[in-house]
């Protein structure tokens, strides 16, 4: 990945919906040359994929919560089992295998906390294998840069 690939990179993750020839200009490079660098980056897995941000709130998700689960074991089809499971549930927005004290993370938006006692209630104490469930509240979202910002500095 050369200089050219990380601008193309930074351009795409401040605007995904920017035209190849929009790119093109802001990176010096021909419409063609361009196009040819974007399908290489996605064939190698630099890009994987586009999307919108979507603002929680203006939807009428105003409750943000951290999830850490525990589950009572780590073999690989317990952990598989479990991840088929979150897959499936409406309003978790991330899913995480981390190090520490828990084995999940999960990021999930409710629509007011009765919402989350629901979905709590309903979906999460029922996950296969868990053991222990340990949620925050989001209390404020602080922006931060652009993930290629933070990846290829600003």
């Amino acid at each position: 990945m050369d200089r050219i690939d990380r601008a193309i990179l930074k351009s795409l993750a401040g605007d995904a919906r920017a035209s190849v020839s929009q790119i093109a200009e802001r990176v010096g490079l021909s419409q063609s040359a361009c196009t040819r660098r974007i399908q290489a980056l996605e064939a190698s897995g630099e890009i994987t994929g586009y999307g919108a941000r979507l603002g929680h709130k203006t939807l009428g998700f105003h409750v943000t919560a951290l999830v850490d689960i525990t589950l009572s074991t780590q073999v690989e089809e317990d952990l598989a089992r479990f991840e088929r499971a979150v897959s499936e549930i409406d309003g978790i927005v991330e899913c995480a295998l981390i190090s520490g004290a828990h084995d999940y993370r999960l990021k999930i938006v409710a629509k007011d906390l009765d919402d989350y006692e629901r979905l709590h209630r309903e979906h999460l104490g029922r996950l296969p294998g868990v053991t222990t469930i340990s949620s925050s509240f989001v209390l404020r979202s602080v922006p931060t840069r652009s993930e290629a910002d933070a990846l290829f500095g600003q």
